[in-house]
């Protein structure tokens, strides 16, 4: 008896989970597509290029990029940023210059070239596109915190 309850709940069970069909997540970035499904990717964003400075998120974020840099070449034989961005070449080009750390080895030695650490500038910068936020960001800056009233009773 005890055997035929059981192999009843297990049937009743997995015609229940094959007549749910394929999952579908309803509000993640995803969309509607079913999990075993590959959705259809967004149209590529349009890069910012207004060459305006942005204001950091956090204080030891490296500046994003405020320009393209499609095709750009930054590879072993040649980097195009240090083109405008380089020490010698920011009076012309009215780049900002790239930062003195950028010069330094591991060691703290400053370098006459940029050390090959920082060499390749998009591991850290990136370029900024034109588009809404897949989702709400509530990230408060450190200095717009208010820290918490102090419970009544504690000490200081």
């Amino acid at each position: 008896m005890k055997a035929a309850l059981m192999a009843m709940a297990i049937l009743l069970g997995a015609q229940w989970a094959a007549a749910q069909g394929t999952p579908t997540v309803a509000n993640g970035l995803r969309g509607p597509t079913p999990l075993d499904a590959e959705s259809k990717p967004a149209p590529m964003p349009k890069t910012v290029n207004d060459d305006q400075r942005r204001a950091r998120s956090f204080p030891a974020q490296p500046p994003v990029i405020p320009h393209q840099v499609d095709n750009y070449q930054v590879d072993l034989r040649f980097n195009k940023c240090m083109s405008c961005h380089g020490r010698e070449r920011t009076a012309e080009s009215q780049a900002p210059m790239v930062s003195i750390t950028h010069y330094q080895d591991r060691d703290g030695m400053i370098r006459q070239e940029i050390s090959p650490r920082r060499y390749f500038c998009t591991q850290c910068h990136v370029p900024q596109a034109d588009v809404r936020p897949p989702v709400k960001n509530t990230f408060q800056d450190f200095y717009n915190v208010q820290p918490d009233a102090p419970a009544k009773g504690a000490h200081k």
